[in-house]
């Protein structure tokens, strides 16, 4: 057998290429050695983590070259480890690493999208193109330009095996539906990896792949694509310059319905013709019924029907629709938020967006890196954003109405939800969105921008690593939770994890996670599950390591005592302005949880419980930062003591507007340090020594 290679990619992002990949390169039959090629140039490590080499590649790595290190049988080789590496990569430095392959064995390439340059060499000799869909209308727009982008880039359709995955278990179409759409065949069928036909699914998948004949090296093939592909950002933002639409050969006359939107006094014609769609619907319709109730796919497909006929009716009715590709696209976008959340689609699907704000049916507000605008969609009327809140909370279990006003819940991709209506919101039903999205916010990145140095990252992933208990505190919207994902990520693979949030939103990359979400009251007023319930049922499903998305009431003297008896190395964070504000948030908790405890008592459980408060903060420019670690090292009398080991200094503003600053150690030396070197645990101590300007400025104090 020859070698063999494989190229996986997402129709869009959050589809599940990556661990597809991975298990097919597990799975697919090899008489050689076996490569995992991380070809994103984002550098999101999705391989480096999950096979943990992350160092073993940083050490080999030269600039603009793949990076390769070897787990076991399997070579994992990494083309970018940082956004700021995708742009240096060399597309030559890729083929001559192509090129000293062995000739037999196999290749599965986790390709990024849109396709790059980068990616060639292995496409050349690829056996099979895997394209990944979820079988949605979103997931089929995304199908249409990749196919489309393929087609650029030279790959014929029968290289191609077009393989849907149902990930999040939401299936809106029929393959038949998708098949006949896109005109070409489905390859594989894979449910949600919970349902337990996934497993032979996957084989049938695999023995598809392994049975490919080989095609033969696509000498024709293109450097790239001509065009970026799969980027829906213009259907919001029609300042930015759109795309040219895309049309794949052989597909059916809807194609246009997947090109770029128009701008300018054309966006707002069709703005205000989607809005009387939407009206119109509403009047024939009833939505909120349907998001209520539990529907099966046959209900779905009439409700689909139903949404389609009124669009063809009411678009045929109007003098103002000057073209078919004009009512094309208006009738696409309105069937997909007509059957999803409505004008905040388009928004969901900017990955610059960090927090969706909607005040009531005519202002919907977003933040981009850290700035608030207003933005140009509008709901109907307070009905509709009524709607889309039934949306998110029917499958959860969760209830909006007068008598519960108030609601908290997530989407599936783990962003967070909060809703609050009348006669609490005055002017209107109000929606919160804090985005998490597909691309987990890690490591790299918050020291690519700035947010962490690595001094300080170094002593809290040893801090992690030797099980020391960590508190992040900061402000509302600072990154607590952020910093909190990028921490477990230092969490060794073997450790049981027990997660306890309110709303699911960590993303843990350990294979043993239990994620445990609280649960408010029903309709009489019972069966609600606080964080505290689970925090003391998560101590008797024998935990490694406890972490709590949140403490905001009396679960925080369970979270102690949890501290306090064996399961160290937990991880939690507050609200709060300072790491003493963090204590004493803490101590006002505890004293919630309605038990008569001296003041003395619980500041002992607080300095035996907790070891380090990292205390993170969003800066006037919308940047978040680290701005201190300090470890809490004992009692003085009644007062628990602490130790500041880190801060930021911020230094000024430039011209621009953004903080200069700079992290400085205070010249202690952690108390923990003894127990890095009793674990074994390397640490360089250097980080924590005052400057020889620092101690001069001390010096000149006294």
């Amino acid at each position: 057998m020859s070698l063999r290679v494989f190229v996986v990619v997402g129709a869009k992002g959050g589809v599940g290429a990556s661990s597809l990949a991975m298990k097919l390169v597990e799975t697919l039959p090899s008489d050689g050695p076996r490569y995992i090629v991380d070809a994103d140039l984002a550098g999101r490590r999705a391989m480096a983590v999950w096979y943990e080499v992350a160092q073993e590649l940083d050490l080999g790595r030269v600039a603009g070259s793949p990076a390769v290190a070897t787990k076991g049988k399997l070579t994992v080789v990494e083309l970018a480890r940082s956004y700021e590496d995708g742009f240096v990569v060399s597309a030559d430095a890729v083929a001559a690493f192509a090129a000293k392959l062995p000739s037999s064995g196999l290749v599965v390439v986790d390709a990024p999208q849109p396709f790059a340059a980068t990616v060639r060499p292995f496409m050349v000799n690829a056996a099979r193109v895997v394209v990944l869909s979820e079988p949605t209308l979103l997931g089929v727009g995304a199908a249409q330009s990749m196919l489309a982008a393929l087609d650029r880039f030279g790959v014929p359709k029968s290289h191609v095996a077009f393989t849907l995955f149902d990930l999040r278990n939401t299936p809106e179409l029929h393959a038949r539906e998708i098949q006949d759409s896109l005109k070409i065949p489905v390859a594989g069928e894979l449910p949600t990896p919970r349902d337990r036909h996934f497993g032979r699914a996957f084989a049938k998948l695999a023995d598809t792949l392994a049975a490919s004949p080989d095609p033969g090296p696509l000498t024709t093939l293109r450097a790239s694509t001509a065009k970026p592909i799969g980027d829906r950002r213009f259907a919001a933002r029609p300042d930015l310059d759109a795309p040219e639409p895309q049309s794949f050969p052989g597909s059916s006359s809807n194609a246009s319905i997947f090109a770029a939107p128009p701008q300018g006094a054309d966006f707002k014609a069709n703005e205000k013709l989607k809005t009387e769609l939407h009206a119109a619907m509403l009047t024939k319709i009833d939505f909120m019924a349907a998001a209520r109730a539990d529907t099966d796919e046959k209900k779905l497909a009439e409700l689909r029907q139903q949404v389609d006929t009124i669009a063809n009716e009411f678009l045929a009715s109007r003098s103002d629709v000057t073209s078919a590709e004009q009512a094309s696209h208006i009738r696409h976008e309105v069937i997909e938020e007509a059957l999803g959340l409505g004008p905040l689609e388009s928004l969901l699907c900017e990955s610059d967006i960090t927090e969706i704000m909607v005040n009531g049916h005519a202002n919907v507000y977003v933040e981009r890196r850290g700035n608030i605008e207003q933005t140009a969609k509008q709901f109907v009327d307070d009905g509709q954003v009524r709607l889309v809140i039934e949306r998110i909370i029917a499958p959860l279990g969760r209830r909006l109405d007068e008598s519960s006003p108030m609601v908290d819940a997530r989407l599936p991709d783990g962003s967070r939800v909060n809703a609050i209506i009348a006669p609490l919101a005055i002017d209107g039903p109000t929606l919160t969105i804090r985005r998490f999205g597909t691309k987990r916010f890690g490591i790299d990145d918050m020291l690519a921008v700035g947010s962490i140095t690595p001094p300080v990252l170094d002593f809290l992933r040893a801090a992690v690593e030797a099980r020391l208990n960590i508190v992040v505190s900061g402000g509302t919207g600072s990154g607590k939770t952020t910093l909190l994902n990028a921490l477990s990520t230092f969490i060794p693979r073997r450790d049981r994890i027990v997660t306890i949030e309110d709303a699911a939103e960590l993303k843990l990359v350990q294979p043993h996670v239990v994620r445990l979400e609280s649960r408010p009251p029903n309709l009489e007023g019972k069966g609600a599950v606080l964080i505290r319930d689970l925090v003391r049922n998560s101590l008797r499903m024998r935990p490694d390591r406890i972490v709590v998305g949140e403490c905001r009431g009396g679960e925080a003297l369970d979270m102690l005592q949890a501290m306090n008896t064996g399961h160290d190395g937990s991880l939690t964070t507050v609200h709060a302005n300072s790491a003493r504000d963090a204590l004493s948030r803490i101590e006002t908790m505890v004293l919630m949880a309605g038990f008569e405890l001296p003041v003395r008592a619980i500041r002992e459980q607080i300095a035996g419980a907790v070891d380090i408060i990292v205390q993170v903060s969003r800066l006037r420019d919308g940047s978040r930062r680290v701005v201190g670690v300090s470890e809490v090292v004992g009692m003085e009398g009644d007062v628990v003591t602490m130790q500041e080991l880190v801060r930021y200094r911020q230094r000024g503003v430039d011209a621009q507007g953004t903080v200069i600053g700079d992290f400085e150690p205070c010249g202690v030396q952690p108390n923990c340090l003894t127990r890095f070197e009793e674990l074994g645990i390397p640490y360089d101590s250097v980080t924590f020594q005052a400057s020889p300007i620092q101690r001069a400025e001390a010096a000149w104090l006294r």
